[in-house]
C-alpha cells in the first residue's frame, strides 16, 4: 500500500483548514479592536479656538470647544510682548476687566468660556494692547492627547503639557 503524503490527508487538510480560519479570525478581531480604539478616541477629540471680541464699548477674549469631546485645558501663558505675565493687572489697561480662571479646567463640546470682559470708555486703549498679548493654551482629551493652541488657532500636538511656574499664568 502507498504512503500518502502527509499533506495529502484529509485530517492534514481540515487541521490546516481550520488553522488558517483561526489566523484569519484573530487578524480581524485585532484590526476590528484598533479600529475602535481609533473611532472612540475621535468621538471625544476637543478643539479649542481663541478669539477675541470687541464693539462700541465692550472687549473680551473667549476660548470655544468645537470639539466633540471634553477639553482638560492643562495651563494658561500669556505674554505681554515677549514677557510672561502671570496676572492680566501686570497690563496697565487691563487693570480693570473682569476676569474668571481658564487654567486647570474642563471645557465641555460646543461650550464658550469669555476668560476677560471689559465693558467702558477704556475699549481702544484694550484693543491697542491687544497686539503685543500672546494667548497660549495647552489641552488635553480624555486620552491624554494633548496640543498647544494660541492666537493662531492651529494646535500642535504634544507629549504632555508643561509649564514652568514663572511662566504659568495665575489669573
Amino acid at each position: 500500500m502507498e504512503q500518502i503524503k502527509w499533506y495529502k490527508n484529509p485530517d492534514m487538510i481540515v487541521a490546516l483548514s481550520a488553522l488558517l480560519i483561526g489566523l484569519v479570525t484573530a487578524f480581524t478581531s485585532i484590526y476590528s479592536a484598533y479600529v475602535d480604539r481609533e473611532y472612540a478616541r475621535a468621538s471625544v477629540w476637543p478643539r479649542l479656538e481663541i478669539f477675541r471680541s470687541f464693539s462700541g464699548d465692550t472687549f473680551s477674549y473667549g476660548v470655544t470647544n468645537s470639539g466633540t469631546g471634553p477639553a482638560l485645558i492643562q495651563y494658561a501663558k500669556i505674554n505681554h510682548g515677549t514677557k510672561p505675565i502671570r496676572a492680566w493687572s501686570e497690563i496697565e489697561s487691563f487693570r480693570n476687566i473682569r476676569q474668571s480662571h481658564i487654567s486647570t479646567r474642563t471645557l465641555s463640546p460646543q461650550k464658550t468660556i469669555t476668560p476677560v470682559s471689559y465693558k467702558g470708555e477704556d475699549v481702544q486703549k484694550l484693543v491697542k494692547d491687544d497686539d503685543s498679548i500672546g494667548i497660549e493654551l495647552c489641552y488635553c482629551s480624555i486620552y491624554k492627547e494633548c496640543w498647544v493652541i494660541d492666537r493662531s488657532n492651529r494646535p500642535s500636538e504634544v507629549d504632555a503639557c508643561f509649564i514652568s511656574d514663572e511662566q504659568a499664568f495665575l489669573q
